[in-house]
């Protein structure tokens, strides 16, 4: 079947001209639905378009919320980690203070006596370098600061026992005077009471009114508390890192053998027990296993 034809025919009428212009049916109403239909078709397109979009949002916004939530677990860790550090910081100042007089003392100590109380360093594992290359990712950031955070408190935990070390030797540093009274008889040589022949005198006499409380000179336990020779009652406080100190002459004993005794704590009292001539408290320090002399370290 042949498709119908029409012609139009145009005309003009101040000079008379006629055009015909002839079209098919079907090729123009096809036309003319194709004109129509390309707004629809267009709409469509930008639907699926449109969707497409929305599911690679979805899918992107998924991905988000899993490595925020690993961001916030990290975080989370990194903020733990700094208060442990403050907590720790905090502890060091407690820690730190040094009467300084016991400090004063203890920089006379000898250079063993002071090694004891050290302890090793940390040293830092992150450097400028790992910190530059760090952020070229947020995943490096963290990784790096975690690992920058673990190493300084690693340091710090070392400098906390460097300090709590330091802090027990200033405690068992035996700085202070053993006894109310008055200084008889001095360390080194001396006439001897009983012959009036020079000898060595191997620490302190101090001279007070009998059953006057001795103290411990500073933290330490008791080695022994009995009678022994010529310094008739004695205790003998061993007080770390090499210190030793001897109370000799007392009248009664007030502690025990391996009991712990705190700086400042009775132990006996002044009496004139052994080789002695009146009431007074005979007092050594030693140090290394050798004598020391207590003035250089008495400070109150």
């Amino acid at each position: 079947m042949r498709a119908r034809r029409y012609t139009l025919v145009v005309a003009d009428r101040q000079t008379g001209a006629i055009r015909r212009v002839t079209i098919s049916l079907w090729p123009t109403l096809g036309t003319i639905a194709g004109i129509l239909a390309l707004p629809i078709l267009m709409g469509l397109g930008a639907r699926w378009s449109a969707r497409a979009t929305i599911a690679d949002l979805q899918t992107t916004s998924a991905a988000l919320e899993v490595e925020n939530a690993s961001y916030r677990e990290a975080t989370g860790q990194l903020a733990n980690q700094i208060a442990e550090l403050q907590s720790a910081v905090n502890q060091l100042g407690e820690h730190a203070t040094v009467d300084p007089a016991v400090s004063r003392a203890m920089d006379k100590l000898p250079a063993l006596v002071k090694s004891r109380a050290m302890g090793g360093e940390a040293v830092p594992a992150a450097t400028a370098s790992m910190l530059n290359s760090a952020f070229g990712s947020p995943e490096a950031a963290l990784g790096v600061l975690s690992d920058l955070l673990g190493a300084l408190g690693n340091r710090l935990e070392s400098v906390r026992d460097n300090v709590e070390r330091r802090h027990k030797l200033a405690m068992a540093t035996p700085s202070m005077w053993p006894v109310a009274g008055w200084l008889s008889s001095s360390f080194g040589t001396r006439k001897d009471p009983f012959t009036s022949a020079n000898d060595f005198h191997p620490g302190l006499d101090i001279s007070a009114d009998y059953g006057e409380p001795v103290v411990a000179t500073g933290d330490a336990i008791v080695r022994s508390a009995g009678r022994n020779g010529a310094y008739g009652n004695m205790v003998t406080l061993d007080h770390g890192f090499g210190i030793t100190t001897k109370y000799g002459h007392l009248s009664r004993i007030a502690v025990g053998e391996g009991q712990a005794v705190k700086r400042g704590d009775v132990i006996g009292f002044v009496g004139s027990t052994g080789r002695s001539t009146g009431s007074h408290l005979h007092y050594e320090v030693w140090m290394n296993g050798r004598l020391a002399n207590p003035m250089s370290l008495l400070t109150k």
